[in-house]
């Protein structure tokens, strides 16, 4: 082949990936935005989960609105918190100055100490509903005899969550949480969308260092190597889980069962 330069790097690409601080600085806010963002999903999720699963009144029409939020594709929903945080007319700015917290509109986004919160926060209001879906439909399967028998024993609302319903709703728990982890993981459109990484890469999630590399640098092969790295490191976690979590929460059922 005529100019054909082409030659093997062996794991060249592998090592400048481990030795990229900046790679590992991506890793660092995808580990951050994946850590935060799923507890508070998981935490929010549950308890609104548990607040519908209650006979209040109007509370099916409740249920149908919880869908709307992660209805929403991602690039919309990000545009639309863009546009929330714009820090000249957003309506975020606009709320709290005429609350009389702030004396200046803000540049949320182009805060480094809060962009990456302020992202945190839209990804949450879209995805907790996710979780409490999960949760509830979980919830909707628990039976009221043991529920009526715990009251029976005399436990209090707390006993009957800790020993009736969180135990029924832990392996819909786990499936919300494996769910949300590798997605969080993985980020990209929201971050993307609105902030592109920024200010001062202090929003890069690796996805998106993966993507600059390989695709705004044309560096293909360094770009595939970061890839396949992101590939492990969710097999490992999901291997993980397979392993450890789910032979465990089998035996405990199956002891449950036996009795």
């Amino acid at each position: 082949m005529l100019g054909d330069e082409r030659h093997v790097v062996g794991l060249k690409n592998f090592i400048s990936a481990f030795c990229s601080v900046d790679f590992l600085a991506s890793l660092k806010v995808s580990g951050t935005f994946a850590l935060v963002n799923v507890t508070l999903e998981i935490l929010v999720g549950t308890l609104v989960a548990l607040l519908l699963n209650q006979p209040l009144k109007g509370i099916k029409l409740v249920r149908s609105l919880l869908v709307l939020p992660w209805a929403v594709p991602t690039v919309v929903n990000a545009i639309m918190w863009r546009l929330i945080y714009n820090p000249e007319y957003g309506a975020l700015n606009s709320l709290l100055y005429q609350l009389r917290m702030i004396k200046t509109y803000t540049s949320w986004l182009g805060d480094t100490n809060r962009a990456l919160l302020c992202i945190m926060f839209a990804d949450l209001w879209k995805n907790f509903s996710l979780v409490s879906l999960i949760v509830l439909a979980s919830l909707q399967t628990l039976s009221h005899d043991e529920t009526e028998a715990a009251v029976i024993d005399g436990a209090n609302t707390w006993q009957r969550f800790t020993a009736v319903t969180l135990p029924h709703i832990i392996p819909a728990i786990q499936i919300a949480l494996v769910l949300r982890i590798i997605e969080a993981v993985k980020v990209f459109d929201i971050i993307y969308v609105m902030t592109k990484g920024g200010p001062a890469n202090k929003t890069r999630s690796a996805s998106i260092f993966i993507y600059q590399k390989a695709f705004t640098e044309a560096k293909l092969g360094f770009g595939a190597a970061l890839a396949i790295i992101m590939v492990c490191l969710i097999m490992i976690f999901i291997f993980a889980y397979m392993r450890i979590i789910l032979p465990k929460q089998y035996t405990k059922n199956t002891a449950r069962g036996d009795k």
